[in-house]
Protein backbone atom coordinates (compact mmCIF):
# COMPACT_ATOMS: atom_id res chain seq x y z
CA UNK A 1 0.00 0.00 0.00
CA UNK A 2 1.42 3.11 -0.65
CA UNK A 3 0.10 6.96 -0.06
CA UNK A 4 -0.03 9.54 -2.99
CA UNK A 5 0.09 13.12 -2.81
CA UNK A 6 -3.19 14.99 -4.42
CA UNK A 7 -0.55 16.95 -7.21
CA UNK A 8 -0.21 16.15 -10.61
CA UNK A 9 1.81 12.97 -9.98
CA UNK A 10 -0.09 11.39 -7.41
CA UNK A 11 -3.09 12.00 -9.39
CA UNK A 12 -1.67 10.35 -12.46
CA UNK A 13 -0.29 7.19 -10.64
CA UNK A 14 -3.85 7.02 -9.26
CA UNK A 15 -5.69 6.93 -12.56
CA UNK A 16 -2.74 4.43 -14.60
CA UNK A 17 -3.04 1.78 -11.30
CA UNK A 18 -6.98 1.87 -11.86
CA UNK A 19 -6.75 1.17 -15.02
CA UNK A 20 -4.02 -1.34 -14.25
CA UNK A 21 -6.79 -3.08 -12.88
CA UNK A 22 -5.58 -1.84 -9.18
CA UNK A 23 -7.62 -0.64 -6.26
CA UNK A 24 -7.53 3.02 -5.54
CA UNK A 25 -8.77 4.53 -2.40
CA UNK A 26 -9.56 8.33 -3.58
CA UNK A 27 -10.91 11.30 -1.55
CA UNK A 28 -14.20 12.59 -1.95
CA UNK A 29 -16.25 15.43 -0.38
CA UNK A 30 -18.37 12.99 1.23
CA UNK A 31 -16.49 9.97 2.59
CA UNK A 32 -13.15 8.05 0.98
CA UNK A 33 -14.21 5.60 -1.84
CA UNK A 34 -12.35 2.30 -2.71
CA UNK A 35 -11.69 2.61 -6.66
CA UNK A 36 -11.81 -0.33 -9.02
CA UNK A 37 -12.33 0.01 -12.75
CA UNK A 38 -16.38 -1.08 -12.72
CA UNK A 39 -15.65 -2.17 -16.01
CA UNK A 40 -13.31 -4.96 -14.68
CA UNK A 41 -14.86 -7.89 -13.02
CA UNK A 42 -11.82 -9.09 -10.94
CA UNK A 43 -11.21 -5.39 -9.99
CA UNK A 44 -14.68 -5.54 -8.99
CA UNK A 45 -14.13 -8.64 -6.91
CA UNK A 46 -11.09 -7.49 -5.03
CA UNK A 47 -13.47 -4.44 -3.65
CA UNK A 48 -15.85 -7.12 -2.12
CA UNK A 49 -13.03 -9.05 -1.07
CA UNK A 50 -11.07 -6.17 0.23
CA UNK A 51 -14.37 -4.89 1.79
CA UNK A 52 -15.59 -8.37 3.28
CA UNK A 53 -18.30 -6.70 1.53
CA UNK A 54 -21.44 -9.34 0.74
CA UNK A 55 -22.02 -9.62 -2.83
CA UNK A 56 -25.49 -8.79 -2.57
CA UNK A 57 -24.88 -5.42 -1.74
CA UNK A 58 -24.82 -2.50 -5.05
CA UNK A 59 -21.56 -0.44 -5.52
CA UNK A 60 -21.85 2.54 -6.50
CA UNK A 61 -20.64 3.89 -9.81
CA UNK A 62 -18.63 7.62 -9.83
CA UNK A 63 -17.96 9.23 -13.29
CA UNK A 64 -15.88 12.62 -14.10
CA UNK A 65 -17.96 13.98 -16.53
CA UNK A 66 -21.85 13.92 -18.39
CA UNK A 67 -20.28 12.49 -21.28
CA UNK A 68 -19.39 8.52 -19.06
CA UNK A 69 -23.05 8.32 -18.22
CA UNK A 70 -23.82 6.87 -21.43
CA UNK A 71 -21.47 4.33 -20.55
CA UNK A 72 -23.11 2.63 -17.67
CA UNK A 73 -26.69 3.98 -17.78
CA UNK A 74 -29.32 6.24 -19.34
CA UNK A 75 -31.79 8.78 -17.88
CA UNK A 76 -35.09 7.18 -18.05
CA UNK A 77 -37.05 10.64 -17.36
CA UNK A 78 -36.49 14.59 -17.93
CA UNK A 79 -36.69 14.65 -14.37
CA UNK A 80 -33.89 12.78 -13.78
CA UNK A 81 -31.82 14.64 -16.09
CA UNK A 82 -32.54 17.95 -14.25
CA UNK A 83 -31.35 16.57 -11.05
CA UNK A 84 -28.13 15.48 -12.87
CA UNK A 85 -27.82 19.12 -14.37
CA UNK A 86 -28.75 20.49 -10.98
CA UNK A 87 -26.73 18.48 -8.61
CA UNK A 88 -24.06 16.73 -10.30
CA UNK A 89 -21.00 17.40 -9.46
CA UNK A 90 -22.02 16.67 -6.18
CA UNK A 91 -23.38 14.12 -2.81
CA UNK A 92 -26.17 12.78 -5.38
CA UNK A 93 -26.40 9.61 -6.12
CA UNK A 94 -29.12 8.32 -8.87
CA UNK A 95 -31.02 5.41 -9.17
CA UNK A 96 -30.35 4.72 -13.14
CA UNK A 97 -31.34 2.21 -15.94
CA UNK A 98 -28.02 0.24 -16.31
CA UNK A 99 -25.88 -0.57 -20.12
CA UNK A 100 -25.31 -3.84 -20.54
CA UNK A 101 -21.75 -3.31 -20.15
CA UNK A 102 -21.55 -3.01 -16.79
CA UNK A 103 -21.22 -6.36 -14.80
CA UNK A 104 -23.83 -7.73 -12.62
CA UNK A 105 -21.37 -8.11 -9.89
CA UNK A 106 -21.33 -3.80 -9.78
CA UNK A 107 -25.33 -3.70 -9.31
CA UNK A 108 -25.82 -7.42 -7.65
CA UNK A 109 -27.51 -8.61 -10.57
CA UNK A 110 -30.34 -5.31 -10.65
CA UNK A 111 -31.15 -4.38 -13.84
CA UNK A 112 -30.61 -0.54 -12.30
CA UNK A 113 -27.09 1.29 -11.56
CA UNK A 114 -26.57 3.94 -8.75
CA UNK A 115 -24.19 6.67 -10.24
CA UNK A 116 -22.47 9.90 -8.86
CA UNK A 117 -20.13 12.79 -10.54
CA UNK A 118 -18.04 13.46 -6.79
CA UNK A 119 -17.83 17.22 -5.95
CA UNK A 120 -14.11 16.77 -5.07
CA UNK A 121 -11.35 17.78 -7.72
CA UNK A 122 -8.74 15.20 -6.84
CA UNK A 123 -11.33 12.48 -7.46
CA UNK A 124 -13.09 13.72 -10.84
CA UNK A 125 -9.79 14.84 -11.90
CA UNK A 126 -8.14 10.94 -11.21
CA UNK A 127 -11.73 9.15 -12.59
CA UNK A 128 -11.30 11.92 -16.00
CA UNK A 129 -7.80 10.63 -16.14
CA UNK A 130 -8.59 7.31 -16.10
CA UNK A 131 -10.83 7.24 -18.71
CA UNK A 132 -13.17 4.95 -17.21
CA UNK A 133 -16.18 4.70 -14.56
CA UNK A 134 -15.03 3.78 -11.05
CA UNK A 135 -17.14 1.19 -8.66
CA UNK A 136 -16.16 2.60 -5.60
CA UNK A 137 -17.71 1.91 -1.80
CA UNK A 138 -16.34 3.32 1.07
CA UNK A 139 -13.03 2.60 1.70
CA UNK A 140 -13.45 0.51 5.36
CA UNK A 141 -14.54 -2.93 5.89
CA UNK A 142 -18.14 -4.18 5.48
CA UNK A 143 -20.21 -2.25 7.70
CA UNK A 144 -18.10 -0.83 9.64
CA UNK A 145 -17.48 3.26 10.05
CA UNK A 146 -16.84 5.23 6.70
CA UNK A 147 -13.57 6.74 6.53
CA UNK A 148 -13.15 10.76 6.00
CA UNK A 149 -9.37 10.48 6.28
CA UNK A 150 -6.50 8.77 4.89
CA UNK A 151 -5.49 7.67 8.03
CA UNK A 152 -8.79 6.07 8.10
CA UNK A 153 -8.70 4.27 5.22
CA UNK A 154 -4.30 2.97 6.02
CA UNK A 155 -5.31 1.84 9.37
CA UNK A 156 -9.33 -0.12 8.26
CA UNK A 157 -7.76 -1.33 5.12
CA UNK A 158 -4.12 -1.99 4.77
CA UNK A 159 -2.35 -4.15 2.32
CA UNK A 160 -6.25 -4.96 0.80
CA UNK A 161 -5.45 -1.42 -1.21
CA UNK A 162 -3.25 -0.82 -3.38
CA UNK A 163 -2.84 2.69 -3.37
CA UNK A 164 -4.51 5.88 -1.29
CA UNK A 165 -4.96 9.04 -2.37
CA UNK A 166 -4.43 11.58 0.80
CA UNK A 167 -6.76 14.28 0.03
CA UNK A 168 -7.56 15.33 3.25
CA UNK A 169 -10.71 15.43 5.36
CA UNK A 170 -13.97 14.94 3.61
CA UNK A 171 -15.51 18.33 3.47
CA UNK A 172 -18.86 16.85 4.43
CA UNK A 173 -18.68 13.14 5.86
CA UNK A 174 -21.32 11.05 5.58
CA UNK A 175 -22.48 9.42 2.33
CA UNK A 176 -24.34 10.32 -0.77
CA UNK A 177 -27.99 10.62 -0.68
CA UNK A 178 -29.36 7.65 -3.14
CA UNK A 179 -32.47 9.08 -5.24
CA UNK A 180 -34.26 6.27 -7.05
CA UNK A 181 -35.65 8.31 -10.33
CA UNK A 182 -37.14 5.98 -12.32
CA UNK A 183 -40.56 5.71 -11.18
CA UNK A 184 -43.34 8.55 -11.17
CA UNK A 185 -41.86 9.84 -7.60
CA UNK A 186 -38.28 10.27 -6.83
CA UNK A 187 -37.71 8.43 -3.33
CA UNK A 188 -34.93 8.28 -1.23
CA UNK A 189 -33.33 4.99 -0.67
CA UNK A 190 -30.65 6.57 1.46
CA UNK A 191 -30.66 10.07 3.27
CA UNK A 192 -26.93 11.75 2.88
CA UNK A 193 -25.17 14.90 2.26
CA UNK A 194 -27.37 16.25 -0.35
CA UNK A 195 -31.05 17.29 2.03
CA UNK A 196 -33.87 16.35 1.11
CA UNK A 197 -35.39 20.00 0.56
CA UNK A 198 -32.49 20.98 -1.71
CA UNK A 199 -34.41 18.01 -3.81
CA UNK A 200 -37.51 19.09 -3.70
CA UNK A 201 -36.74 22.72 -4.63
CA UNK A 202 -35.93 21.33 -8.23
CA UNK A 203 -38.32 18.10 -8.35
CA UNK A 204 -41.25 19.08 -5.37
CA UNK A 205 -42.12 16.13 -2.78
CA UNK A 206 -40.08 12.87 -2.71
CA UNK A 207 -40.75 9.74 -0.98
CA UNK A 208 -38.75 8.60 1.99
CA UNK A 209 -38.58 4.81 2.38
CA UNK A 210 -37.89 2.87 4.81
CA UNK A 211 -34.30 2.97 6.59
CA UNK A 212 -33.26 -0.79 5.75
CA UNK A 213 -33.69 -3.91 3.93
CA UNK A 214 -32.32 -6.95 3.98
CA UNK A 215 -32.42 -7.39 -0.52
CA UNK A 216 -30.77 -3.92 -1.18
CA UNK A 217 -31.55 -1.95 -4.56
CA UNK A 218 -28.69 0.59 -2.76
CA UNK A 219 -26.14 0.95 -1.09
CA UNK A 220 -26.66 1.72 2.61
CA UNK A 221 -29.92 0.19 2.72
CA UNK A 222 -29.17 -3.19 5.34
CA UNK A 223 -30.32 -2.61 9.17
CA UNK A 224 -26.78 -2.55 10.46
CA UNK A 225 -24.13 -0.97 9.04
CA UNK A 226 -21.60 2.05 9.60
CA UNK A 227 -20.97 0.89 12.79
CA UNK A 228 -18.01 1.03 15.70
CA UNK A 229 -16.44 -1.32 17.36
CA UNK A 230 -17.62 -0.11 20.48
CA UNK A 231 -21.70 -0.48 21.28
CA UNK A 232 -23.73 2.39 20.54
CA UNK A 233 -26.76 3.16 22.70
CA UNK A 234 -29.13 6.07 20.48
CA UNK A 235 -31.70 7.91 22.77
CA UNK A 236 -33.84 10.68 21.64
CA UNK A 237 -33.15 14.60 21.65
CA UNK A 238 -32.39 14.99 25.72
CA UNK A 239 -32.78 11.91 26.79
CA UNK A 240 -28.77 11.22 27.80
CA UNK A 241 -29.69 13.00 31.14
CA UNK A 242 -31.78 10.05 31.96
CA UNK A 243 -29.77 6.99 30.44
CA UNK A 244 -28.20 4.54 32.70
CA UNK A 245 -24.64 5.90 32.03
CA UNK A 246 -21.97 3.26 33.22
CA UNK A 247 -18.53 4.76 34.40
CA UNK A 248 -15.87 5.35 31.79
CA UNK A 249 -18.60 5.06 29.08
CA UNK A 250 -18.32 8.10 26.49
CA UNK A 251 -21.00 10.38 25.53
CA UNK A 252 -21.65 11.89 22.45
CA UNK A 253 -23.82 15.40 22.34
CA UNK A 254 -25.17 17.01 19.58
CA UNK A 255 -24.13 20.64 20.89
CA UNK A 256 -22.62 22.68 23.57
CA UNK A 257 -26.29 23.30 25.05
CA UNK A 258 -26.84 19.33 25.49
CA UNK A 259 -23.57 18.80 27.02
CA UNK A 260 -24.00 21.49 29.61
CA UNK A 261 -28.03 20.64 30.23
CA UNK A 262 -26.68 17.10 30.32
CA UNK A 263 -23.64 17.77 33.11
CA UNK A 264 -25.89 20.31 35.42
CA UNK A 265 -28.18 17.48 35.25
CA UNK A 266 -25.54 14.69 36.50
CA UNK A 267 -22.19 13.55 37.29
CA UNK A 268 -20.58 10.87 35.31
CA UNK A 269 -16.73 10.06 35.68
CA UNK A 270 -13.91 12.32 33.85
CA UNK A 271 -12.74 8.92 32.22
CA UNK A 272 -15.61 8.62 29.72
CA UNK A 273 -14.95 10.74 26.90
CA UNK A 274 -17.45 13.73 26.63
CA UNK A 275 -17.35 14.59 22.37
CA UNK A 276 -19.50 17.14 20.79
CA UNK A 277 -20.66 16.95 16.78
CA UNK A 278 -21.00 20.23 16.61
CA UNK A 279 -20.78 23.24 19.44
CA UNK A 280 -22.75 25.62 17.96
CA UNK A 281 -25.57 23.08 16.93
CA UNK A 282 -24.78 23.34 12.99
CA UNK A 283 -26.03 20.15 11.20
CA UNK A 284 -23.21 20.24 8.37
CA UNK A 285 -20.45 20.68 11.02
CA UNK A 286 -22.13 17.99 12.99
CA UNK A 287 -22.44 15.23 9.63
CA UNK A 288 -18.76 16.74 9.03
CA UNK A 289 -17.46 15.66 12.29
CA UNK A 290 -19.78 12.48 13.00
CA UNK A 291 -17.44 9.36 11.56
CA UNK A 292 -14.06 11.38 12.75
CA UNK A 293 -15.32 11.24 16.49
CA UNK A 294 -16.47 7.65 16.21
CA UNK A 295 -13.35 6.61 14.91
CA UNK A 296 -11.22 8.44 17.52
CA UNK A 297 -13.21 6.94 20.32
CA UNK A 298 -12.60 3.69 18.71
CA UNK A 299 -8.99 4.13 18.58
CA UNK A 300 -9.24 4.94 22.58
CA UNK A 301 -10.52 1.19 22.93
CA UNK A 302 -14.15 2.73 24.36
CA UNK A 303 -16.26 -0.16 25.18
CA UNK A 304 -19.43 1.66 24.65
CA UNK A 305 -20.73 5.26 23.43
CA UNK A 306 -24.39 7.08 24.13
CA UNK A 307 -25.09 9.12 21.38
CA UNK A 308 -28.23 11.25 21.06
CA UNK A 309 -30.42 12.18 17.92
CA UNK A 310 -29.64 15.88 16.23
CA UNK A 311 -32.83 18.08 15.30
CA UNK A 312 -34.47 15.59 12.18
CA UNK A 313 -34.58 18.47 9.19
CA UNK A 314 -31.26 18.87 6.73
CA UNK A 315 -28.07 16.96 7.12
CA UNK A 316 -29.74 15.90 10.54
CA UNK A 317 -31.57 13.70 8.46
CA UNK A 318 -28.44 11.79 7.21
CA UNK A 319 -26.88 11.82 10.74
CA UNK A 320 -29.58 10.37 12.19
CA UNK A 321 -29.80 7.39 9.90
CA UNK A 322 -26.11 6.87 10.28
CA UNK A 323 -26.39 6.72 14.49
CA UNK A 324 -29.25 4.50 14.02
CA UNK A 325 -27.75 2.03 11.96
CA UNK A 326 -24.66 1.81 13.98
CA UNK A 327 -26.71 1.52 17.09
CA UNK A 328 -27.33 -1.58 19.34
CA UNK A 329 -30.71 -2.73 18.56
Amino acid sequence: MEILAPNVSGIARAARALAEGLLVAIPTETVYGLGANAFDVRAVARVFEAKKRPTFDPLIVHIAEMGFLEEVASFPNELARRLAEAFWPGPLTLILPKRGRVPGLVTSGLDSVAVRMPAHPVAREIIRLSGLPIAAPSANPFGYLSPTRAEHVARMLGEAVDFIVDGGASDIGVESTVLDVRGPRPRILRPGGLPRGAIEEVCGPVELVDRSSAQPTSPGQLESHYAPRARLRLVGAGGLVAAPIAEGDAVLFFDDASRESFERARTVSARGAHRVLSPSGELREAAASLFDILHELDLAGTAAIWAERVPAEGLGLAVNDRLWKASTK
